[in-house]
């Protein structure tokens, strides 16, 4: 056999040996994937109906129908898989506020600074893991981040908001949403004063006190519920927010 022979037997060998090998780590790659989402999922009602204090590690490996050490290969802890929780309901509550429409794009990032603050000082499992401020902030930054940004980005274009960094103003009022809701359910700040720190919030988009009381005080929507497609872990895992306008118009 010549030279040239040998290589190519030796380069389909090696083609062959690649494909093998690929298939048993796709099936892997699958199973852990399907694994980490049924814990979550798990995760999530569990925690829901009992509360992260009392939800354990067992009752949740259980409920996923996995084995008790098996959650552990995934999660060092319940606070980490808690946070894995939190992280899966932002893009949800995400999708949901995206499915809401307005003609002003000011009011559109409103309304999701409205819906957020309203959730996290609602919603048990979200209250549960403020006290973790600086992860929560964090979360809520990069898992929100691209549909908040997006809207801000908007009403620039529309003149309607003021930023020369819309990345930057999304984590720093990220970072202010989870201090005030944390606020609000210690006490220190009263539930009527939401209003007024929501305005608050949007005078950081550079539109005047007086602006962003009257944009914090208008009618909100009703939320629209979870679309059945959207409610699947492949679909928050792949979901990205609509083109922006600029982008539209190109």
């Amino acid at each position: 056999m010549t030279a040239t022979g040998q290589r190519t037997t030796v380069a389909a060998e090696k083609t062959t040996h690649g494909a093998a090998a690929a298939e048993p780590q796709g099936r892997v790659a699958r199973r852990q994937r399907r694994n980490r989402e049924a814990l979550i999922h798990a995760a999530t009602a569990v925690m829901g109906e009992k509360g992260i204090d009392a939800a354990t590690m067992q009752e949740i490996a259980e409920r996923a129908d996995l084995g008790a050490g098996t959650i552990y290969n995934y999660f060092k802890s319940k606070d980490e898989l808690a946070v894995a929780v939190l992280e899966e309901l932002m893009v949800e509550l995400a999708l949901r506020i995206e499915r809401v429409t307005f003609d002003d794009p000011a009011q559109v990032y409103a309304f999701g600074i409205h819906t957020v603050l309203a959730t996290a000082t609602t919603d048990g499992r979200w209250k549960q893991m403020l006290y973790r401020s600086e992860v929560i902030a964090d979360a809520l930054y990069r898992r929100m981040g691209p549909f908040a940004i997006r809207d801000l980005r908007n009403a620039v274009q529309a003149g309607r908001f003021f930023v020369a960094d819309a990345e930057l103003t999304w984590r720093l009022t990220a970072h202010a949403i989870v201090g005030a809701a944390l606020a609000v359910t210690t006490g220190a700040l009263p539930a009527g004063a939401r209003e007024a720190a929501i305005a608050q919030l949007l005078c950081m988009t550079g539109i005047g006190a007086e602006a962003a009381s009257a944009l914090a005080a208008l009618p909100l929507p009703p939320l629209p519920d979870m679309p059945a497609a959207a409610a699947t872990p492949a679909h928050r895992r792949h979901a990205r927010p609509a083109p922006t306008a600029a982008a539209q118009g190109e």
